[in-house]
């Protein structure tokens, strides 16, 4: 089984006059994206109870690291991601 997993992280957005009072996703012309939207939809907790609510935490426990045990703080991922080895 295949599984296409959407996170929504900054997706919100304010309107913008020049795209005629839409927020750039309303704008996008994504046919599929109802589609599968429509298949499954569900909510869950992404941070766990006690940890600060933001982005990098909550991937690190959507992609099954425990943000209680790992967590050190934004940068050590920043640096990850442009190959800064620490």
């Amino acid at each position: 089984m295949k599984y296409v997993l959407i996170i929504g992280d900054g997706m919100s957005d304010d309107a913008i006059p020049e795209l005629g009072g839409k927020t750039p996703l309303e704008y996008l012309d994504l046919p599929h994206m109802g589609v599968l939207a429509g298949s499954e939809v569900g909510q869950c907790q992404t941070v766990p109870a006690g940890v600060p609510a933001g982005s990098d935490t909550a991937i690190l426990n959507i992609f099954g690291n425990d943000p209680r045990d790992c967590y050190t703080g934004r940068s050590v991922l920043e640096a990850a991601g442009v190959d800064v080895t620490l």
